[in-house]
C-alpha cells in the first residue's frame, strides 16, 4: 500500500466516524481516487486541514470539505451534473464517480488543462470541461439534475432555473463577496426554490468572462 493510499484510508475512517451521516457511496468514490494527482505540488499534504493554493491565484477546498460538498449534492447514478469552477478537479473526479456525466466550466485556462491532465490520470472519462465562467450556467448541456457552483451570488441565482429538471437542486454560497456568506442548497419546485442553509463559508463573488492571460 503506498503512503498516500494508507494516508487515505485512515483519513476516510476518521472523516466516517466524525460525520455519520455521509453516504456510504460518496467514501467509496474518495477512497477510488488518488487526492495527490489533483494536487499542484508533488508531496504536498493530501488530507491536512484547510483549503490548498492551486495556480491562478485560486484554491481547492480540503479533501473533508470536498467530500461533505459532494455528499450534500445527494447523487445518484442517473444524474447529469453541472459543476461552476473546475479548479483542481478533485470535486470534479468525485462527483463524476456518483453521477452519470459532469460537465465542467473553469475561467482559467489553465486550471481547465491541469484539470483534465488529473482527470485522465485517474481515468476518468465521463467528463466534459469547458473554458467558460458560468456566470449564466450552460445551456448546452441542460435540463441538469444537480448544479454546483463553488462562488458566492449576491442572492439565489433563478437563471439557472430553467436549465435544472424538476426536483433537482443547486448548491452555491449567497452573501456579500469578502463577507461570510451561507452554502445554501437550492431545490427546483415549479419555477422556484426553496431554500436550505447548509454552512457558513467564505467564498468568492461569481467571475464575469473568462481569464483573457491565464
Amino acid at each position: 500500500m503506498s503512503a498516500e493510499a494508507g494516508g487515505r484510508e485512515q483519513f476516510l475512517a476518521d472523516l466516517a466516524a466524525s460525520n455519520p451521516t455521509i453516504t456510504q457511496a460518496v467514501l467509496t468514490a474518495a477512497a477510488e481516487i488518488s487526492r495527490e494527482a489533483f494536487l499542484p505540488v508533488s508531496g504536498a499534504r493530501p488530507y491536512a486541514p484547510g483549503p490548498v493554493p492551486i495556480n491562478c491565484g485560486e484554491t481547492m477546498p480540503d479533501a473533508a470539505t470536498a467530500i461533505r460538498l459532494v455528499d450534500a449534492l445527494d447523487l445518484s447514478p442517473e444524474h447529469r451534473v453541472l459543476e461552476i469552477g473546475t479548479g483542481s478537479g478533485f470535486v470534479t473526479a468525485l462527483i463524476a464517480k456518483l453521477a452519470l456525466h459532469v460537465t465542467s466550466l473553469e475561467r482559467f485556462r489553465r486550471l481547465v488543462a491541469g484539470a483534465e491532465a488529473a482527470l485522465q490520470r485517474c481515468k476518468i472519462t465521463n467528463i466534459t470541461l469547458v473554458h467558460a465562467d458560468g456566470l449564466e450556467g450552460y445551456g448546452e448541456g441542460a435540463p441538469y439534475d444537480r448544479i454546483i457552483v463553488h462562488s458566492a451570488y449576491p442572492s439565489a441565482p433563478r437563471i439557472f432555473l430553467d436549465q435544472m429538471n424538476q426536483q433537482s437542486c443547486l448548491i452555491c454560497a449567497i452573501g456579500a463577496g469578502g463577507d461570510a456568506q451561507t452554502l445554501v442548497r437550492l431545490k427546483k419546485v415549479g419555477s422556484r426554490f426553496e431554500r436550505e442553509d447548509l454552512s457558513t463559508v467564505h467564498y468568492q463573488p461569481i467571475g464575469s468572462n473568462v481569464a483573457k492571460v491565464l
